[in-house]
């Protein structure tokens, strides 16, 4: 009987957490690292919602990527019993000209996608909350919604756990270095481990745990805030998630328990980040302003001034693509890197598919627009 392959997970975060689980269900012996522990809020896996959805903005590659993720999520659910994603429909809104407005029509047309194309007259009926401008375009995405991050990466840990995964907590990977003949070695302060393969996701420590990547992954700070409308909804109102393009972009997300909503904003909103061991919390008044122009704009029903505010760190590529593959030279080292933002959604099917490669080498999911394999630029 073939011994059972021995992976490490260099970080536990929105990917590795996921990375652990399918690793762990696949029969992988598993040793997951974190500087903290997952569900910690020091990165970009925090804020309570992010967006799930189906339709893209961006690049319609992802929803093959979405879709496996999608059982996956169903899966994970089903095996742990909690609410890790809720279907409330999402809106996608901003000018029918506007270029991503037209990727996500494109999409829908190409992958066949449940939606529903609403009206200005209809709009003020059913989302008297949103004001749209002329010649607007607004797509209900109807298998869309919200994704608890901080819960799901506690209980992706978890199921990785009880599958057998162990998790070093509060334990800093610093070094990572193949082996020669095949292998890996992982460095802490207190021993160094050898594994045969390593799947590594270290979020905005890229940069720090990698320094001769050649990719360059930049890494910022994303501002989340939380506003509360000046009255409460009807019981029976819809509350889905909502992604507005054009000349003031945002995102939102009804809160879970119907009181707030929270707000976020693109990358070119968010401060690059020097250190990722020092990421400044304070929010400056002027760093409210463009929230405060998309509510009064776009969200009359709320009052334009935040209850409460969260920052994160976000890495990014320059074509926003992320790196998903194995580091050049070293076919037992996966990377998960540089989602952009981007990431939560597909994160069951980025640990499915890091899996793939640790194990078997190979994978046969639709990674050639994000892979690692023969990519120059980042």
């Amino acid at each position: 009987m073939a011994s059972r392959r021995r992976v490490a997970v260099v970080g536990t975060g929105t990917m590795g957490s996921q990375a652990a689980w399918r690793l762990a269900a696949r029969g992988a012996e598993v040793v997951a690292y974190d500087r903290f522990a997952p569900g910690h809020d020091r990165s970009a896996a925090g804020g309570e919602t992010r967006v799930f959805r189906s339709v893209q903005t961006h690049d319609g590659r992802y929803v093959p990527l979405v879709r496996h993720a999608d059982a996956l999520w169903k899966q994970l659910q089903a095996e742990t019993g909690r609410e890790l994603r809720r279907l409330t429909g999402a809106l996608v809104m901003g000018p029918a000209d506007d270029p991503e407005m037209r990727t996500v029509m494109d999409g829908i047309a190409e992958h066949g996608l449940d939606h529903e194309v609403i009206d200005a007259e209809a709009m003020a009926k059913r989302f008297p909350q949103f004001r749209v401008d002329d010649g607007d375009l607004v797509v209900l995405d109807s298998h869309a919604g919200f994704i608890r991050p901080e819960l799901t990466v506690q209980t992706a840990a978890r199921r990785a756990e009880e599958l057998g995964a162990q998790i070093r907590r509060y334990t800093p990977v610093r070094e990572v270095t193949p082996v020669p003949g095949g292998g890996v070695e992982i460095r802490t302060d207190t021993d160094t481990e050898r594994f045969d393969a390593a799947v590594v996701t270290p979020g905005p420590w890229v940069g720090d745990l990698l320094p001769g990547l050649p990719w360059e992954v930049n890494v910022y700070r994303a501002i989340s805030a939380w506003f509360l409308p000046h009255e409460d909804h009807p019981a029976d109102a819809e509350r889905p998630a909502f992604i507005r393009c054009g000349d003031i972009p945002f995102y939102g997300i009804p809160s879970p328990d119907g009181l707030a909503v929270k707000l976020g904003l693109p990358q070119p909103h968010h401060k690059p980040v020097d250190d990722p061991n020092r990421l400044n919390r304070t929010v400056a008044p002027e760093e409210l302003e463009s929230f405060t122009t998309a509510v009064r704009r776009h969200l009359p029903g709320l009052n334009p001034d935040p209850v409460r505010l969260s920052v994160f760190m976000e890495g990014y590529t320059d074509s926003t693509r992320p790196l998903v593959g194995p580091l050049p030279g070293c076919d037992d080292i996966v990377l998960l890197a540089g989602f952009s933002g981007q990431g939560f959604k597909i994160s069951p099917a980025m640990g499915d598919i890091a899996a793939d490669l640790a194990l078997e080498g190979r994978t046969s999911q639709p990674i050639d627009f994000i892979t690692t394999n023969g990519r120059t630029a980042a």
